[in-house]
């Protein structure tokens, strides 16, 4: 007798504990899932929803406020997802919200995104209202853009290797500059003679700013400029007039002898040069002349002396 109520005891302790157990673990899920709390429900739609599944959560500003209730293909390009959420958060969704599909983590399950609205939207969503979406970032895209960076990192690493190889082997002026000690000291003392040069030229325009030399007063002292103008005008008039008086002075009987005797002589060398260059001309031909007879007389020298020329 006292077996069988031990037994008893112990058979109605198990139910109990997990009549318990059952019962905390359909209110935790309810929980979860919003089945025992208010509720509202939202709408979004996707042309893809990447992996999205009934029961995920539902976040916003990274909180979970609810799970996916329901998707539904609505046609080819169009799939509606239903959100169940909590009804405390249902005044802080505006009604420019947008939804988007994310993952938990890196290789999490997929999520259900809402973000807030603007500032200036001061009316939340009401129960059953559609929100806008934006497109999820597909694995596949993800993948095809690392493919691309890859590729280019190989593209850039050959590209620096043959750009490597042609500094340490090339005759270039950068790989002279690395390795020609030479051409680098070459190019070191054309840059210390740029920079006196630059030096000097810095003095110079210095000198030229302070307005004391005539070259400075030239470009900057308007008054010198004036009083050189009117020198430069009374030298050329006075060239003029020594023009002038050399002329008239040509046509002066005292002196007209002497311009002739000068003219003369001046006649006299013109007609000497012209007589030289005449007599060259004819030696010239005469040296061609002999140089043809005697190719004629001695064919084989003039063979070789057009080898030889």
């Amino acid at each position: 007798m006292n077996k069988e109520s031990g037994f008893k005891w112990k058979l109605g302790m198990f139910v109990i504990i997990g009549l318990v157990l059952f019962a905390g673990t359909i209110f935790f899920i309810g929980k979860q899932k919003n089945l025992f709390g208010s509720t509202f429900r939202l709408h979004a739609q996707f042309k893809t929803v990447s992996g999205l599944k009934v029961g995920n959560n539902v976040r916003f500003s990274g909180i979970n406020i609810g799970t996916v209730e329901a998707i539904q293909l609505i046609n080819d390009t169009a799939v509606k997802v239903d959100l169940l959420i909590k009804k405390e958060i249902q005044q802080f969704i505006k009604t420019d919200a947008t939804a988007g599909i994310g993952s938990d983590g890196l290789m999490g399950d997929k999520i259900l995104t809402i973000s807030p609205g603007s500032i200036a939207s001061n009316s939340s969503v009401k129960d059953n209202a559609q929100i806008g979406s934006k497109k999820a970032v597909e694995m596949e895209d993800v993948m095809t853009s690392v493919k691309t960076s890859v590729d280019n990192a190989g593209i850039i690493t050959a590209q620096l290797a043959q750009f490597a190889y042609k500094m340490n082997n090339s005759n270039g002026a950068l790989s002279k500059l690395m390795t020609d000690a030479d051409f680098s000291n070459s190019l070191k003392g054309t840059l210390a003679n740029l920079e006196t040069s630059s030096g000097q030229f810095a003095k110079f325009t210095t000198k030229m700013n302070d307005g004391k030399g005539a070259l400075s007063k030239m470009v900057s002292d308007e008054k010198f400029g004036k009083t050189l103008d009117s020198t430069m005008a009374n030298l050329q008039a006075g060239t003029k007039g020594l023009s002038e008086n050399m002329e008239a002075a040509k046509h002066n009987f005292l002196l007209k002898g002497f311009f002739k005797k000068k003219q003369r002589e001046e006649a006299k060398k013109a007609a000497a040069l012209k007589k030289q260059e005449q007599q060259k001309k004819k030696a010239d031909l005469l040296n061609e002349d002999d140089g043809k007879k005697d190719g004629e007389k001695n064919p084989g020298n003039a063979k070789d002396s057009t080898k030889n020329r």
